[in-house]
């Protein structure tokens, strides 16, 4: 039986861990050092009441917690949020991995307002890295509480898209370290690179996306394109489509479920998109050829 030792590594203490581990080529095995992705747990509070513990890459933790909030439903706009700060103890010092998000005290109390995830937050749900927190229990009753995107406005060159996975590669400093994290980037429609988050959690990436416009007041995003290095699940379309994103691209697939999700929100949804190639699942409209 061995042990395992970690390190902070220097890449970046406070998101990469370094590991010894047992390297096999062929038929020979050698030590070697490898670079890991720290997952951690945050615990959201809202208002002093704890809400969730989101398992997350460090750093961003702010836009993490706002972006989470939002897309649960918690809170509506940018004007709710009145600090955003890290919780402390009784003595004042520090509480680590502890966001506090105090909300403005309007119209409904919080407790009203988080009726339809109440039970959830209650048992203190741990979300993982690979699920959302409060799945909707179906399309249509998703769009009853926020509009679809309309199909004006944002019209994106085909060659634009195509140059998009290499620039979100390129910008992904811990993925070529670690190999272990999800990205979620924001683009122009002249496929400027406008912001990138890394997370082990692909949902935790675009809630940083989110939390970034709202807490820079930027927000929301009805003239970007949503890129995210892995496959796109119902999920990662129910944020865009909070945060009015008109387009959503991938490097993999899409689930049937974000398909039909896509389609019925207007959300122009694109998997696949490598070299020179792409699938377009929903409102292709959106896209211009060179023709």
């Amino acid at each position: 039986m061995t042990t395992t030792h970690f390190w902070r590594s220097a890449i970046d203490p406070l998101r990469v861990m370094s590991a010894r581990v047992l390297h096999w080529e062929e038929e020979q095995p050698q030590q070697r050092e490898e670079a890991l992705a720290v997952e951690e747990p945050l615990e959201v509070r809202l208002n002093q009441r704890s809400l969730a513990v989101i398992m997350r890459t460090p750093g961003h933790d702010r836009e993490l917690a706002v972006g989470f909030l939002f897309n649960e439903g918690l809170l509506r706009s940018p004007q709710e949020v009145l600090q955003v700060t890290e919780a402390v103890d009784a003595d004042g010092l520090p509480l680590p991995n502890v966001i506090e998000v105090t909300r403005r005290a309007e119209g409904s109390p919080v407790e009203q307002a988080t009726a339809a995830c109440q039970a959830t937050f209650e048992r203190h749900f741990a979300v993982s890295s690979s699920c959302g927190l409060c799945g909707k229990n179906s399309i249509a009753d998703l769009l009853t509480s926020i509009a679809p995107l309309e199909p004006d406005g944002l019209r994106i060159r085909a060659s634009v898209l195509y140059t998009l996975p290499e620039r979100l590669r390129a910008a992904q400093a811990l993925f070529s370290h670690t190999g272990g994290l999800h990205a979620a980037a924001l683009f122009s429609r002249e496929g400027d690179l406008l912001l990138l988050r890394e997370d082990v959690g692909r949902h935790n990436a675009v809630d940083k996306l989110v939390g970034f416009g709202l807490l820079q007041n930027s927000f929301p995003y009805r003239e970007h394109i949503l890129m995210v290095s892995g496959r796109t699940s119902f999920e990662i379309i129910q944020k865009a489509l909070y945060a009015r994103i008109p387009c959503v691209a991938a490097i993999s697939a899409p689930s049937s479920l974000a398909v039909e999700l896509a389609e019925q929100a207007g959300i122009t949804l694109i998997g696949f998109l490598r070299g020179h190639s792409m699938n377009v699942y929903t409102h292709p409209e959106r896209l211009l050829s060179a023709s």
